[in-house]
């Protein structure tokens, strides 16, 4: 580790890129196929489309597509990698780890590569995970790719309107790497509630409930949702980690240039913010455009503003994710300069 930053211990997105198949399919396609009225999916969650994968591609496939956008952005080379971190419910096989593949894919020969299982959580984790890494590493390289990645359409029952409507596929990256003290990320939390595992899951597959042709014709291997349940979760959730994570870094909710969620249901969380103590324009909402892509939903609207609005060196970030798990967590950044 290059020993200017071997003391400060501070670490920052330095990067980020995401990657959407190709096909695209809007809500009133979809709502046709549900039998729906028209306008009925986009009431009710405000997505607009999602995007599906094609034949033969694999999440993988999607998250080094990201990633690669990420490095990119980032001015680094896969080489430059020393970590790579997956966070998914929908992986390409149940073992190895996806993150391997995408090591593979990448050509990244210097990185250690392992997945993280926290559903819509899972890019939190993964910077939990990453952050930790770096900090304790020497002489490995000091920067980690941290990716989130969804193919949900292989795990939807078509004919449950309650989740077919709202996912969707696709993957989303960013690069940590070492930064000034003054700026990088300043507070960082996860956690979760295992009692509540059941809200959110995809029954069998695994080793309770392995493949059979019974499991199949039971559709097991699809989302099972408890809407109910999973909207309480949410109105909850969200502004308690606003709070928190204002709290953490000593800060007011107002403080925050822009606020990204997990935004399982767009609608839904821009409708919380007002009792989140934040004002509509601090809210990133790119769901409409995707639906929920899982893992990928936070660092695909985080890149989205990297990409349109643009952060400044300096301005505070949020970023508050919850999903199946039950889990949860944030991250609160003061955003770097760009490398040079």
């Amino acid at each position: 580790m290059n020993e200017r930053w071997a003391d400060t211990r501070r670490w920052a997105i330095r990067g980020t890129g995401s990657y959407l198949p190709d096909r695209r399919v809007g809500s009133e396609e979809l709502s046709r196929e549900l039998g729906l009225a028209p306008g009925w999916i986009q009431e009710r969650t405000g997505i607009l489309a999602r995007h599906v994968a094609g034949p033969g591609q694999a999440a993988s496939d999607l998250a080094a597509g990201a990633a690669r956008r990420a490095l990119r952005a980032a001015g680094l080379d896969a080489a430059d990698v020393g970590l790579i971190v997956l966070g998914t419910s929908t992986p390409d096989e149940l073992g190895p780890s996806t993150a391997c593949r995408v090591q593979a894919q990448l050509g990244a020969a210097n990185a250690a590569a392992f997945d993280v299982a926290a559903a819509c959580t899972g890019f939190l984790y993964g910077l939990q995970s990453a952050v930790g890494w770096l900090a304790t590493q020497r002489g490995s390289s000091p920067y980690a790719l941290v990716i989130g990645v969804e193919v949900y359409s292989r795990f939807l029952d078509p004919g449950d309107r309650a989740t077919a409507a709202l996912f969707g596929d696709g993957a989303a990256a960013a690069v940590v790497g070492p930064v000034a003290p003054e700026y990088g990320i300043s507070a960082l939390s996860i956690g979760s509630d295992g009692t509540r595992a059941g809200d959110v899951l995809i029954p069998a597959g695994g080793s309770r409930s392995p493949a059979t042709p019974e499991t199949v014709a039971a559709l097991g291997h699809t989302i099972h949702m408890d809407g109910r349940a999973v909207r309480d979760f949410i109105t909850g959730v969200f502004p308690r980690l606003v709070d928190r994570a204002a709290a953490d870094a000593a800060v007011k909710p107002s403080d925050f240039a822009i606020v990204v969620p997990h935004q399982p249901n767009p609608r839904l969380v821009a409708s919380l913010a007002p009792e989140a103590g934040l004002r509509p324009e601090q809210l990133v909402i790119a769901g409409q455009d995707v639906g929920n892509i899982g893992a990928a939903s936070l660092p695909y609207a985080l890149d989205q503003a990297v990409r349109t609005r643009g952060v400044e060196p300096g301005e505070l970030v949020l970023l508050a994710g919850f999903g199946a798990g039950l889990t949860w967590g944030h991250a609160v950044l003061t955003w770097p300069p760009p490398l040079t």
